[in-house]
C-alpha cells in the first residue's frame, strides 16, 4: 500500500465552469501517522486536512456524533508575522470558526447513527496567496482525508463556492472576483447530487430563480471534485474499519418501550394548549414511567440507551401525527406562522430599540451608532483572503442560559454557536444598511426567551430597530425557518410519503426533523441563507427550492406584521442621536489642535464625550449626513459627540483653540528672527519668536557648524536671545522649522527682523 501511495498520490480536479481553476488533492506526503491526511490546493493557496479517530473506552451516552473541526489560520502562510504582544498565532478569530462550522455541518451527516468514536478534523493552513479562499480546500481537502482513511464515513462529498458576476454564475471565485459578485454560496452535496450543507450571503437582495440557478451550477461542480476524491481513494485508500457503533435496546425491549410510549406521546402531542415547557415536562413524565416498567422486566438496560430509544419514538410518533392529522403539535397547519408581536422605541437612552416575538421565541435588539474608530478591524489572515479591511456595521448575539429555563454560566466570550448565529443574522440585513455611513452601527441581539429560530427572529428584530434608530433601510428585512420530516432509513428517503415541509418550525420541531433551513431577505428577494441536514444521504435540490419558495410567502406575512408597527426609518432624529461633523484643520495648526501628546484631543473626550479622529479626505465625500465647520472644503478631522448639546460645547472649545493660533503673526519665509531659550533639552532648545508663542524645539542638529552632543556645550543659558532662521512649517506636523546653523554658514550680513504683532 505504501509503495502504491509513494507513485501515485495527487488527483487534479477539473472545473467545470473553467478547468484553470482546477483542485490539486495530494495525499501520503505528510503527517503519516494519522488516520487520513490530505494537502489541497488552488492557485499557491495550500491547506493540509488531517483527521484522527480514537475508540474511547466506553461508547459514549449519546448519539450525536463525537466530532470536533478545528480551522485555524496562520500568519506564516501568508509571509507575515502575528502582532500580537507573544508575536504567535494566539487566540481565535471569527473567520476560523465560521469556517469550522461550516466544515463541521457539511461531513456530519456523513457519519452513520450511533457512531461514537472520538474523531478530530484539523486544517492547517500551508500557505496563503490572497487570491483563492482556502475555506473550499478545507471542506474538500476534509472529505478526502475521511474517504481515504479508514474511518467508517459514508462519503464523500464535495464542496464548491458559487458566485454572480452580473448574470454569469462562477465557480470558486478568485478574492477578486468575488468583490464584484451579488454572490457569496457555499454548497456541500454528495455523489447522488444531493445537498449536505449550504451557507450564503449576498451583496444585494437576490431574486429567487438567480439563487435556484446558482444552487444548480454548484451542484454540478462538486460532482467533479467527489469524483476526484473516488479515484484518489481507490488508489490509495484504507480499508474501512468495522463499523462499531454504540449499543441499543433488544428488540424485547423495544417493543415494551414503543407499546407503552406511543400512545401518551401521541396523546400529548396531539394536545394544543401545551406550550414549550409543559411540552417537555408531559413528555419528560412519561418517559421516567415508562423507564421504571422496562427496568422492572429488563433490570439489566442502561438508562442513556433508553434515553436514545426513547427519543426515537418521539420523532417516528410525531411523524405519524403529521401524516394522520396535518396539523403540528401546537395545533398550526404546515404553512402557518406562530403568532407574532413587536414593538420599538423602548427605552429612551438607547439610539434605537425593538423587541419582536415569534411563538415563544422573543429576543430584544438595541441599536447603537459610534464614532468611525469603533469600526471592526480584520485580522491579517482574513484581510489577504476577504479583501475587507474593517467593517462599521456588527451584529451580535447573545444567547444567556435563561432563555430556555436554564442554569449555566454566563461566558465573558461567545461560543461557537453565539458567533454562527450572529453572523447568519448579520449577513442578513447588511444587503440594506447604506455602505457609506458616516458612523459604527453594532445591532446587540439578546433572545429572551428561545423556542426555535431565535437567529431568524433577531434579523427581524434588527431590522426593526435599525428603522427606530433612523438608518435608511430602503425596506424591511425578515427572516424564517423551514423544517422537514421525511421517512428516512440509513439516509435513503423513502418513496411512501411526500416529505413534509413545515414553515416557521419551533426547537421541538428542531430538534425532531430532517432540516433546518433558515432563509432571510425582503419581500421580494433573498439576502442570506442556510442549511442543516440531518439525514445521510442529503436531500434532493427539488425539496429545498420548494423550501425557499415556502419561506418567500413566509417572509412576506411576517414583513407585513413588522411594518404596522413601523413602516420607514424614523425621518426626526431623536435627542439623544449622535452627531458628526468634519472640520479643517491648516497643517501649520494641527500641533495647536492635538496638543502636546493628544492633551487638547483627551481634554475633549474627557470633559466633554467627542472623539475627534483624522480620515481621509475621499472618506468624508462619502459621509451621508456629515457636516462642515469651518471655511475650507477639504476636511480633515472628524468629530464624534453623543449629542448636540455635546457638539455644540465640543465646537465652542475647537473654535476658541482655532482662534488663538489666527492672532499668532505671520513669519516670513528665509527670515531672521531673534529666539529667546526658554528651555534646554538633551535633544536641543525650546525657542520662542515672539510672546504668548507655544515654545518650539531648535534641534542638535541645527545649533551650531560643528556637531553637538548637548547644547550645554554651547554655554547656552535660560532667556538666552540668539538668531535663528525661519524655513516655514513641516507640513505634516505643522512645527516650525529653525536653524541657527544656517546663519553661522552664511556669508550674508545678518539683517534682523521683528516679526508683526
Amino acid at each position: 500500500m505504501d509503495k502504491v501511495a509513494g507513485n501515485l498520490t495527487k488527483i487534479v480536479t477539473r472545473s467545470a465552469g473553467n478547468p484553470s481553476k482546477g483542485i490539486n488533492i495530494e495525499a501520503a506526503n505528510l503527517a503519516k501517522f494519522t488516520n487520513g491526511a490530505c494537502t489541497c490546493s488552488l492557485g499557491d493557496t495550500s491547506v493540509l486536512v488531517t483527521a484522527v479517530s480514537i475508540k474511547p473506552q466506553k461508547p459514549a451516552s449519546s448519539s450525536f456524533v463525537p466530532l470536533t473541526v478545528d480551522y485555524r489560520q496562520k500568519a506564516a502562510a501568508a509571509g507575515r508575522i502575528p502582532m500580537t504582544h507573544l508575536r504567535r498565532d494566539i487566540g481565535i478569530t471569527e473567520k476560523e470558526i465560521l469556517t469550522s462550522r461550516i466544515i463541521d455541518r457539511s461531513i456530519r451527516p456523513a457519519f452513520a447513527k450511533g457512531f461514537y468514536y472520538d474523531t478530530q478534523v484539523i486544517c492547517n493552513l500551508l500557505a496563503v496567496d490572497g487570491i483563492n479562499d482556502p475555506d473550499i480546500l478545507a471542506i474538500n481537502g476534509a472529505s478526502a482525508s475521511l474517504s481515504i482513511s479508514d474511518i467508517p464515513w459514508n462519503g464523500p462529498i464535495g464542496a464548491a463556492r458559487v458566485g454572480l458576476i452580473g448574470d454569469n454564475v462562477v465557480i470558486n471565485p478568485t478574492r477578486r472576483e468575488q468583490e464584484n459578485s451579488r454572490l457569496n454560496l457555499v454548497l456541500s452535496a454528495n455523489g447522488s447530487g444531493n445537498i449536505t450543507m449550504m451557507d450564503g450571503s449576498c451583496k444585494e437582495p437576490l431574486l429567487m430563480p438567480d439563487l435556484l440557478k446558482a444552487i444548480k451550477q454548484g451542484t454540478k461542480e462538486c460532482q467533479n471534485v467527489i469524483s476526484s476524491i473516488c479515484s484518489l481513494t481507490k488508489s490509495i485508500g484504507k480499508p474501512k474499519r468495522a463499523q462499531d457503533l454504540s449499543p441499543t435496546l433488544t428488540d424485547e425491549q423495544k417493543k415494551l418501550t414503543l407499546s407503552l410510549a406511543t400512545p401518551r406521546v401521541k396523546e400529548i402531542l396531539n394536545n394544543y394548549t401545551l406550550d414549550k415547557i409543559a411540552r417537555f415536562e408531559a413528555i419528560k413524565g412519561v418517559q421516567d414511567e415508562v423507564f421504571v416498567v422496562v427496568k422492572e422486566a429488563h433490570p439489566d438496560v442502561d438508562p442513556s440507551i433508553f434515553k436514545e430509544a426513547f427519543t426515537s419514538v418521539i420523532r417516528d410518533t410525531y411523524k405519524q401525527v403529521l401524516n394522520e392529522t396535518k396539523v403540528r403539535c401546537d395545533g398550526r397547519k404546515f404553512d402557518e406562522l406562530r403568532p407574532v408581536s413587536c414593538k420599538v422605541n423602548l427605552y429612551k437612552p438607547l439610539h434605537g430599540s425593538a423587541i419582536f416575538q415569534r411563538g415563544q421565541t422573543q429576543v430584544f435588539c438595541s441599536t447603537t451608532f459610534d464614532s468611525p474608530d469603533a469600526a471592526f478591524r480584520t485580522d491579517t489572515i482574513t484581510l489577504l483572503t476577504s479583501g475587507i479591511k474593517e467593517k462599521n456595521f456588527m451584529l451580535h448575539y447573545e444567547f444567556p442560559p435563561y432563555a430556555t429555563n436554564e442554569i449555566g454560566k454566563v461566558a465573558t466570550i461567545p461560543g461557537r454557536r453565539e458567533i454562527g448565529h450572529g453572523a447568519l443574522a448579520e449577513k442578513s440585513i447588511r444587503p440594506l444598511v447604506p455602505e457609506h455611513h458616516d458612523m459604527t452601527i453594532r445591532l446587540n441581539c439578546e433572545v429572551m426567551e428561545s423556542s426555535g429560530s431565535s437567529s431568524m427572529a433577531s434579523v427581524c428584530a434588527g431590522s426593526m430597530s435599525l428603522m427606530d434608530a433612523g438608518v435608511k433601510l430602503k425596506e424591511h428585512v425578515a427572516g424564517v425557518a423551514i423544517g422537514l420530516f421525511s421517512d428516512c432509513s440509513e439516509g435513503e428517503t423513502s418513496d411512501k410519503s411526500e416529505p413534509m415541509l413545515l414553515t416557521d418550525i419551533q426547537g421541538f420541531e428542531d430538534f425532531f426533523g430532517d432540516m433546518d433551513f433558515k432563509i432571510a431577505g425582503t419581500r421580494r428577494a433573498i439576502t442570506a441563507l442556510q442549511l442543516d441536514v440531518k439525514p445521510m444521504n442529503g436531500l434532493p435540490s427539488s425539496v429545498l427550492f420548494k423550501a425557499i419558495q415556502k419561506a418567500h410567502a413566509a417572509r412576506g406575512e411576517i414583513i407585513n406584521l413588522m411594518e404596522k408597527t413601523i413602516r420607514e426609518p424614523r425621518k426626526e432624529k431623536k435627542d439623544n442621536h449622535p452627531v458628526i461633523k468634519s472640520i479643517h484643520v491648516p497643517p501649520q495648526k494641527k500641533a495647536k489642535f492635538i496638543g502636546f501628546g493628544g492633551a487638547n484631543l483627551k481634554k475633549l473626550t474627557a470633559q466633554i464625550g467627542v472623539r475627534i479622529s483624522a480620515c481621509d479626505n475621499g472618506d468624508i465625500n462619502e459621509f451621508e449626513h456629515g457636516e462642515t465647520l469651518g471655511a475650507s472644503a477639504r476636511d480633515n478631522f472628524v468629530i464624534f459627540a453623543p449629542n448636540k448639546e455635546a457638539m455644540a460645547e465640543a465646537e465652542e472649545f475647537i473654535k476658541t483653540l482655532l482662534e488663538k493660533e489666527y492672532k499668532e503673526p505671520e513669519l516670513e519665509f528665509n527670515g531672521i528672527y531673534t529666539a529667546t531659550i526658554e528651555e534646554i533639552r538633551p535633544t536641543g532648545v525650546m525657542v520662542t519668536l515672539y510672546p504668548n508663542m507655544t515654545p518650539t524645539l531648535l534641534p542638535l542638529s541645527q545649533l551650531d557648524t560643528r556637531t553637538v552632543s548637548h547644547p550645554s556645550a554651547l554655554n547656552f543659558e535660560l532667556g538666552q536671545q540668539i538668531q535663528v532662521k525661519y524655513f516655514g512649517r513641516d507640513p505634516a506636523s505643522g512645527h516650525m522649522r529653525l536653524s541657527r546653523k544656517s546663519l553661522l554658514m552664511s556669508a550674508v550680513p545678518k539683517v534682523s527682523r521683528v516679526p508683526s504683532s
